[in-house]
């Protein structure tokens, strides 16, 4: 005889939310990827100037950025499990890594909440993800905000982890406004290893953040120290 469950399942949990499998390319490509330009923006100027802000000349000790965080909360995941699983697709074209459902640690009862359920979603990029996320972002995405007056230059940490948030993911040009059904804002966490604030807005200034009240840097010139 069959087990009876303890009880029904919740939809969001019938819901794999997996990443769909992609058509593998034959044959190995014929040249190798070119480098992101934010990278090679990094090596040739930023990296020189930051030894001399800074005061270092081993380049471990130079501050870089190591890590990208993109986190978005779904508070009625569990209720409606097709905007979680729409949402997980915008997220996955504007990144081009598939995110990881966060799920609630604790149970509370005031808001229908129990431990295991999701409640939003976050993505990690690292390396060449990184860069050419952040490029995209710095040339693309936030010159189109409208009414943009510049990117707060206080919204760190003290531990040299830049933070900041979109209203909508219709801000980035891969997702259609009008094919998207569920609207939902952001919070992008760019982590550093500056051992200071001013040493991490010195060095995101130098990679192309667009900071209010401070001198833009062009991403592909030289700058002068």
């Amino acid at each position: 005889m069959a087990k009876k469950s303890g009880g029904a399942p919740s939809a969001a949990s019938k819901i794999s939310f997996k990443a769909r499998p992609k058509k593998k390319l034959a044959g190995k490509p014929e040249h190798p990827l070119p480098s992101p330009r934010l990278k090679a923006h990094y090596e040739t100027v930023v990296k020189p100037l930051m030894k001399e802000f800074c005061g270092t000349k081993a380049d471990l000790a130079t501050p870089r950025i190591t890590k990208v965080v993109i986190s978005m909360g779904v508070g009625d995941a569990n209720e409606n499990p097709k905007k979680l699983e729409a949402l997980l697709d915008d997220v996955e074209t504007i990144t081009g890594q598939r995110p990881h459902v966060t799920r609630s640690r604790v149970s509370v009862a005031n808001f229908n909440l129990r431990a295991g359920m999701p409640v939003g979603c976050r993505v990690t990029l690292r390396k060449t993800r990184m860069y050419e996320f952040l490029d995209r972002l710095t040339a693309i995405v936030v010159p189109r905000l409208r009414d943009f007056r510049g990117m707060s230059a206080k919204s760190f940490d003290g531990r040299g982890n830049y933070n900041f948030g979109f209203g909508d993911q219709t801000v980035f040009p891969e997702i259609s406004a009008d094919r998207v059904s569920f609207n939902q804002g952001m919070n992008i966490t760019v982590c550093t290893t500056a051992r200071t604030d001013e040493q991490a807005r010195e060095l995101l200034r130098l990679m192309g953040f667009p900071f209010r009240d401070l001198t833009v840097v062009i991403v592909g010139q030289k700058q002068e120290g």
